[in-house]
Order: structure tokens, then C-alpha cells, then sequence
């Protein structure tokens, strides 16, 4: 069976959860079929280059679909005009969709599986309507209208208008996309039930969990120079002001962290992934150590005492559980943190949703380091059993026999 894998968005080493979710899809899905793949991407950039090296060798063929860079006036002037021309006829989307149809012809596709298929809607409609019989694969991250619109309790005033009509707006989107594709994934049981509640058809909906390549976590990494404990990690992609990471690391700043402190005031704080120094690097200090974007965070995750998961909304599953569980470090999320994924208050993790509740959590497991040895090793299990890229492979060849047989 072939297949070609197109995504906007991909970059290698993985900058957060979802661009980490395409790499482990791409793994997965290349050792059960013959994959191609196709990188939509605004323009050619080191990044993509280095990014395009990596991935070739999942594919048996690759390519990257991009707009050259416009050298001279007269071509500036033609892609201004394109971006003016694209506001009201989306030409772009109609020029993507005509070079993947292109390929499906010459190459033979029996499945076109669009990664983050939540933002791919526009081409899949265009796809779908020149090919009705092609078969479509709408892979998700997360459920889109929820991440969106679990901020609504956060928000006020004129921004609370606009994330409801954004999420009203995805949810249109995702009853309309349910209906066209052939299947739609959800990363858990949890996005399972809410998709397959919109469906016509529930048998279209089928599971592709978020999973780690346990093989890149084996190797315990030694911690940076100058690294404290005890300590606490939190990594995430961050961003705005707003986003569901930023206002975590807030939260725990203010209203957790000074709680740790009366107990173990020497505790450091590690606030470590993409974009949080935008926010946060005015608080690098004796007790506070933002990093920015890393490589990898391995050298500070394997070395921390515990590991936080303190998420007020977003949707999905977090690969922040996942990482620290296969590292066998300890954890403490909300509810929220953990949804989706099958731990147990106690016996994985700890789980807390008020801030001396979490503060509490934090310094029993400095405290009592057979429970926290405990819950990582479990912890652990759980990943490696049911959330490695093997386990990937068996969902992924799940849904390319479901479409065989379809």
C-alpha cells in the first residue's frame, strides 16, 4: 500500500508536542507501508533543509513544496499581488492541492494522510471535491475547538468574544471534515468519544495515539553545568502571553511555587522549551533558570527531581508525561495535565488542581523518595508498553486495513 504523508509544519529535532507527534507518526507509518512524503512549507530555509535530510530516509520519495524567495521587483510585485489575490480566492491552497493530486496520479496514492489535518481543512475540502473517491486520512493533535475554547473561563472581555466565535468556527470545521475524509484520528479515547459524537458514521474514527521514540530516551543525559536541587521542571512550547503554557508557568510562580519554598527554599526552578524566554528570562536568578529553546531538554528533565504537568486547558495528550515517564522522573499534573493518557492518581503520578494542593504533591515526593521512585517506575512501564512508536505502528497498520478493506 502507498501512501503520501503531507504536513505544513515539520521540523527536526522537534520543537514541542505536535511537531514531535508528526516525526513519531512519519516512523511509524513507514515501517507498515510504502510512504512518501510532502512537506508544504512557506519558504526553503536552513531548517527545512536540515529537517528534509532527516527525514528522507522514511520515505521513498520526498519532497518539499515551497514559494521561491521573489529576487527582482517585477516578481516582489507578482507575490504581493498573490498574498492580496489569496485573501478572497485562496489561491495557495489550490496550487498545494493541484501539485499533491499531481503526485497521487503519477505515483499511484491509495491514501493521501494529511498531518495536522486540524488546520488542513481548507485543502482537504478542495482535495475532496476533485477526488470524492480518494481516500483521506485527517490526522488531529488534539481536538482543536477544545483547546480553544477551554480558555473561555480565562478570558474577558473583547477577547472572550473572539475565542468563541474561534472556536465555534473550528467546530464547523470539524463536523465538516468528519464527514469528508475517510477517517479522522484522535490522539486518545478521551478525542475519540468527541469526534465519533459529530460523526455519521463512527467507524471512521480511529485511534492514533501520541507516542515517544523510546529508543532517543536510553541514554541517561549528565545535567548542565551548574545544575541545582532539589529542583522542579517545566517544559512546554510557550509563546504569548495567553497560550496554555504560559499561563501554567505563571500560575506556578505565583501561586505554587512560593508554597514549595516555605518547605525547601533552596528548590529550583527550571522553566525550559521553546519561546519561554519571551516571557519569562527577566526571572533568570538564584532560584529561577529560564533556557529557551534546546536541542533537547533530556540534560534537564533526567536530572530534576520533578517533573510538572500544571495545564489549565489545551486538548490532546502531553508529551511532557510521556518524556518524564520513560526518563523515570516523578510527576505532578492536573487533571487536565493528564487527560487522555491512562495513569492513575497515586500509582503513575500525583495529581492536583488547587496550588497548596500541587505545592503539597511537590514536597512529598522530595520528601519520600521511595513513592517518587514508585510512581516513575510505573510510570515508566506504562510508556514503554503502550506509547512507543512499535505501538504506533500497529494503530497505523489498524487504520490502513480498515481503508484496504474499505
Amino acid at each position: 500500500m502507498r501512501v503520501l504523508f503531507t504536513t505544513p509544519i515539520l521540523e527536526h529535532p522537534a520543537a514541542g508536542g505536535p511537531q514531535l507527534r508528526i516525526e513519531n507518526s512519519i516512523k511509524a507509518l513507514s515501517s507498515v507501508c510504502e510512504l512518501d512524503i510532502l512537506y508544504r512549507v512557506s519558504m526553503l530555509t536552513e531548517i527545512v533543509e536540515k529537517t528534509s535530510e532527516y527525514f528522507r530516509k522514511y520515505a521513498s520519495e520526498y519532497h518539499v513544496l515551497s514559494r521561491p524567495i521573489p529576487e527582482g521587483i517585477l516578481l516582489r510585485c507578482q507575490s504581493f499581488a498573490e498574498k492580496v489575490l489569496n485573501r478572497f480566492f485562496d489561491i495557495r491552497t489550490a496550487k498545494q492541492a493541484e501539485y499533491i493530486l499531481d503526485h497521487v496520479d503519477r505515483r499511484q496514492i491509495d491514501i493521501l494522510w494529511f498531518g495536522f489535518g486540524n488546520i488542513s481543512y481548507p485543502i482537504i475540502k478542495y482535495i475532496k471535491a476533485r477526488r470524492p473517491n480518494l481516500k483521506v486520512v485527517c490526522d488531529t493533535d488534539s481536538v482543536w475547538s477544545r483547546f480553544v475554547l477551554r480558555e473561555l473561563p480565562y478570558a474577558s472581555g473583547i477577547r472572550k468574544l473572539r475565542i468563541w466565535r474561534a472556536g465555534k468556527k473550528k467546530e464547523s470545521e470539524e463536523r465538516a471534515w468528519i464527514k469528508l475524509c475517510d477517517v479522522t484520528t484522535a490522539v486518545s479515547e478521551v478525542d475519540a468519544q468527541y469526534y465519533k459524537g459529530i460523526a455519521d458514521d463512527i467507524d471512521r474514527v480511529h485511534l492514533f495515539s501520541n507516542v515517544i521514540d523510546v529508543e532517543n530516551y536510553k541514554l541517561l543525559a549528565p545535567p548542565p553545568v551548574g545544575f541545582k536541587s532539589p529542583s522542579i521542571y517545566l517544559a512546554g512550547t510557550f509563546g504569548h502571553y495567553n497560550s496554555p503554557m504560559d499561563t501554567a508557568a505563571r500560575w506556578i510562580l505565583e501561586e505554587v511555587y512560593p508554597h514549595v519554598l516555605q518547605s525547601y527554599p533552596n528548590t529550583h526552578f527550571y522553566i525550559v522549551g521553546n519561546n519561554s524566554d519571551l516571557g519569562f528570562s527577566h526571572l533568570n536568578g538564584p532560584n529561577i533558570t529560564v533556557t529557551g529553546r534546546l536541542e533537547t531538554v533530556l540534560p534537564y528533565l533526567c536530572n530534576t527531581d520533578v517533573a510538572l504537568v500544571p495545564l489549565k486547558f489545551e486538548s490532546g495528550t502531553r508529551f511532557k508525561i510521556l518524556e518524564a515517564g520513560v526518563c523515570k522522573v516523578p510527576l505532578v499534573s492536573t487533571t487536565l495535565g493528564a487527560e487522555g493518557i491512562p495513569v492513575v492518581d497515586g500509582k503513575h503520578i500525583l495529581i492536583a488542581d488547587e496550588p497548596e494542593d500541587f505545592a503539597k504533591a511537590i514536597v512529598r515526593l522530595f520528601e519520600n523518595k521511595e513513592l517518587a521512585s514508585r510512581l516513575a517506575l510505573n510510570c515508566h512501564d506504562l510508556v514503554n508498553e503502550h506509547f512507543s512508536v512499535e505501538s504506533l505502528a500497529v494503530e497505523a497498520k489498524h487504520i490502513l486495513e480498515y481503508l484496504n478493506c474499505d
